[in-house]
């Protein structure tokens, strides 16, 4: 009788900021967040799984019954605890993980319905801990051996903080001005406030890590020389993958096509968007994303906040192929940003002042898989188009930078330029280790915060001699 009445409770609905208003504006958050009874109620949805599949779609293993259960009765302090044992970025990954494809789809709940809005009340406990409370951690006793951790991306963040609990000496080195990796400079602040992800760095200096940024590892100093000089036993290699791709077509080197990480990193992290700062950018009255990913939802609804009357998504593939969440693209949709699936560029026009003016398009067809199991797009003959746009922005993916792997003997690399690693997340250079997108090419935030906790385990037991 109990679980009838959880089963008829709705989920709820997450109030957002209305899409005309959000779509001029370049900082508010477009989701609002649950309040407390909303939280609550949503929480009186879990059945009490007594075999709870969705701790299995969680790449950190959140105990996520239990957090659940500590909101529904209003222990929200507890819930707090339960997330941290497992989580060093919740409030982060309430935010941006793909929950949809991860614990909510195991949630049993999603089988004749929707399921649990389990990063919904992830957030919310994070959101409310760190409002309410945000107790920063004590520092550990130290055990001496130094650690240093090469980028200050989730995997990281989660590395370094999993060391310090240790009691390890932890050195983040930074390549970029702000720590945060790419929660600073290339998810937008309407989605990701990067206030919260600088609470979470002051919370790691608190457990005693030192975090140094406009530190280029390869540059000022090489890993060798982390180890023979600076007397660091292991490091960690967490540098993402920064190094954008391009299509190779006409007409890209002209005036107004750039990628979507520089011009992400140009507004998130430079500020283009505020008029005290002087960071040049491109502001268009008709944008083309060209890619089908989050990152490419994320550059065009900056583009709109950014000014542009236009902004198109050409995706080579159909909607129901685009790897972007659900909610970036029905979020992307209500701000006006019109989708051109089945499309692809075949060349970017110029005029005479070397700017782009217009793109040549050609419509596409879906046929068999191809090795990815997606449907192999095939162009449709005498089906050009010139689309009249002045910007041209490729989200493409990207793949890791190379001066890591060209200034270190003896690492290793994959033919995608990613760091190969065993099953402890060790390279093939002794007492180095790596995770995250420096490994695996572009993924999603959570599952470069699981490496980062495996090999942070790794490095101990290593260390440590277990």
């Amino acid at each position: 009788k109990k679980n009838k009445e959880r089963a008829d409770i709705p989920r709820v609905k997450m109030n957002e900021l209305d899409p005309e208003y959000r779509s001029h504006t370049r900082l508010e958050e477009v989701n609002l967040g649950l309040t407390k009874e909303q939280a609550m109620q949503e929480a009186q949805r879990c059945l009490d799984c007594p075999n709870p599949t969705c701790m299995q779609g969680c790449p950190v293993n959140i105990n996520i019954p239990t957090f659940i259960k500590n909101i529904e009765r209003g222990e929200f302090l507890e819930a707090a605890k339960t997330l941290k044992e497992t989580s060093a970025l919740p409030a982060v990954c309430g935010r941006v993980c793909p929950q949809e494809t991860q614990c909510e789809s195991k949630c049993v709940r999603g089988v004749k319905g929707e399921p649990v809005a389990i990063g919904r009340l992830e957030r919310f406990v994070a959101d409310w801990y760190r409002e309410n409370v945000n107790a920063m951690p004590e520092k550990v006793p130290s055990n001496g051996i130094k650690v240093a951790v090469v980028g200050s991306g989730p995997s990281g963040l989660t590395c370094a903080s999993e060391l310090a609990k240790k009691g390890y000496e932890v050195s983040i080195f930074e390549a970029l001005h702000t720590a945060g990796g790419v929660l600073v400079y290339g998810i937008p602040e309407f989605r990701l406030p990067k206030a919260i992800v600088a609470n979470e760095v002051e919370k790691l200096k608190a457990q005693g890590v030192t975090v140094m940024t406009d530190m280029v590892i390869g540059k000022v100093l090489s890993i060798d020389e982390l180890f023979e000089e600076l007397g660091f036993k292991a490091v960690f290699v967490g540098s993402g993958a920064g190094l954008p791709m391009f299509m190779h077509i006409p007409g890209e080197a002209l005036k107004g096509v750039c990628s979507a990480n520089e011009y992400l990193t140009r507004i998130n992290l430079m500020k283009a968007y505020k008029e005290e700062y002087d960071t040049p950018i491109l502001h268009s009255k008709a944008a083309a994303i060209v890619g089908g990913g989050n990152v490419a939802m994320d550059a065009a609804r900056c583009a709109k906040r950014m000014g542009a009357e236009k902004v198109y998504i050409v995706y080579r593939r159909g909607e129901a192929e685009m790897p972007a969440r659900l909610e970036e693209q029905h979020h992307a949709k209500e701000e006006g940003i019109e989708f051109m699936t089945l499309t692809n560029p075949v060349e970017i026009l110029g005029g005479e002042d070397g700017r782009v003016n217009g793109m040549k398009c050609i419509k596409m067809e879906l046929g068999e898989p191809d090795a990815s199991g997606r449907r192999r797009p095939i162009p449709v003959e005498g089906s050009e188009f010139v689309l009249d746009v002045d910007t041209v922005i490729m989200s493409l993916g990207t793949s890791p930078n190379p001066l890591i792997r060209s200034t270190t003997p003896g690492l290793e690399t994959n033919k995608k330029g990613g760091i190969i690693v065993d099953e402890n997340e060790m390279s093939t250079r002794e007492n180095v280790f790596a995770g995250g997108d420096a490994v695996t090419g572009a993924a999603t935030v959570i599952l470069a915060m699981g490496a980062g906790k495996k090999a942070a385990e790794a490095i101990d037991r290593k260390l440590q001699n277990k």
